[in-house]
């Protein structure tokens, strides 16, 4: 399973059964402020899905610092390894909701209201699709 994290949703992917593609499923959204994310909702895709792992994205600066939100999509790891026990791999996601909204724009000529619902979601499959080209499939059950 693979997640782009933000400050208010988390987009999920997913792989087929193979491990050599992925897709986006869904938007959850999650509010930081007071501790919600999203963790019930990531449960019911983990069982519905069979997931074997995460990877979680890692939003880098250009200049290949880490900020807050690197920090965030740690921590956000280290929540799902405590609450599933499963592997954890964190992948550099730097442009990818640049490349997902061009995407969306060029591809499908989505309007700006359209792309916020999905661009998370469409995300998310780009750093799962990266990881899956980078590293070969995914640990399977």
């Amino acid at each position: 399973m693979g997640l782009d994290v933000g400050s208010k949703t988390v987009g999920i992917a997913i792989s087929d059964l193979l491990g050599w593609t992925a897709q986006g499923i869904e938007i959850i959204p999650i509010d930081e402020d007071n501790e919600e994310f999203g963790i019930e909702r990531v449960k019911e895709l983990v069982q519905q899905y069979e997931i074997s792992g995460f990877v979680v994205g890692l939003p880098k600066n250009m200049n290949n610092t880490s900020g807050p939100r690197v920090e965030a999509s740690k921590k956000y790891g280290e929540l799902l390894k405590e609450t599933f026990g499963l592997p954890i791999d964190f992948q550099d996601e730097r442009l990818t909701t640049v490349a997902a909204e061009r995407m969306l724009v060029e591809q499908a000529d989505t309007s700006r209201k359209k792309r916020k619902k999905v661009i998370d979601k469409l995300a998310a499959g780009l750093i799962l699709q990266n990881y899956l080209d980078k590293k070969g499939p995914l640990l399977q059950n």
